[in-house]
């Protein structure tokens, strides 16, 4: 077997500090501020299967990059527009990497969402259905 030279549980713990990071009591705040975009990068089986925050966008984790950059026939305007983008996933750990990939490829204001979707349900706090 070969070693990893880093774990990506490593490089998480490692970079913590290195991204914006919203807890999800103070994201229940904010939630309804407009230049808030909540980003759901769960595959979209999970999400089917438990919904999502309100008005949260889906950008697929692997496709990310494609959406932001200027010159990919895939571009998503929305990515390039002045919202505060706050990442989550079902747990932390995937969500904060893609804030990490995020901030370097330039995409400005993000941040992660602490306890990420989970949370965000045992909060209780306001979903939508997705079909």
């Amino acid at each position: 077997m070969i070693k990893l030279k880093n774990s990506v549980f490593k490089l998480v713990k490692n970079k913590k500090f290195n991204i914006n990071c919203v807890k999800s009591e103070d994201a229940i705040k904010i939630h309804s501020n407009k230049m808030k975009m909540f980003v759901d990068i769960r595959n979209i089986i999970e999400i089917t299967k438990s919904d999502r925050i309100l008005g949260a966008k889906h950008v697929s984790r692997v496709i990310l990059e494609f959406w932001k950059d200027f010159k990919s026939q895939h571009q998503r305007k929305f990515l390039n527009e002045c919202f505060n983008f706050i990442f989550y996933y079902a747990s932390e750990w995937r969500s904060f990497l893609t804030t990490l990939i995020a901030s370097n490829i330039d995409l400005l204001n993000t941040s992660n969402l602490i306890g990420s979707y989970n949370k965000w349900l045992e909060l209780s706090d306001p979903i939508e259905e997705v079909r």
